[in-house]
């Protein structure tokens, strides 16, 4: 899927909530769990959020970090930054969410296919 294809996929699934998509689960964070308090819950104003919506805002987010991946090293290369271990963090923070992204995006496409499959 083509980065300019978030549009029509947002103009198709616009009627769809993310919250019917997805449940919400309050965890109890204790101290030996410090790590999850970094995990935010949806908001109100999330939880009304179309699909399309939710899709759209993760694809932007992943953008972010690969852009700032990129300064990052731009800046190891120039000599700008000296720290080899944050730039490291940077890029391997956006390696992982590019590819959380794509396992995402091969599950909308199998479920598309699936329901395709679908007789009427």
């Amino acid at each position: 899927m083509a980065i300019q294809n978030v549009g029509t996929l947002q103009d198709i699934l616009k009627n769809h909530k993310s919250s019917s998509w997805m449940k919400n689960a309050e965890i109890g964070v204790g101290n030996d769990f410090s790590w999850a308090k970094e995990i935010s819950m949806p908001n109100a104003s999330e939880k009304d959020m179309s699909f399309g919506d939710f899709l759209a805002k993760s694809v932007g987010e992943v953008n972010g970090l690969q852009t700032q991946a990129n300064q990052a090293i731009q800046k190891l290369a120039s000599g700008e930054s000296k720290n080899l271990q944050e730039t490291m963090l940077i890029v391997e923070k956006a390696e992982i969410a590019f590819k959380q992204m794509n396992q995402v995006r091969q599950k909308v496409i199998d479920a598309y296919k699936e329901v395709m499959r679908i007789q009427v």
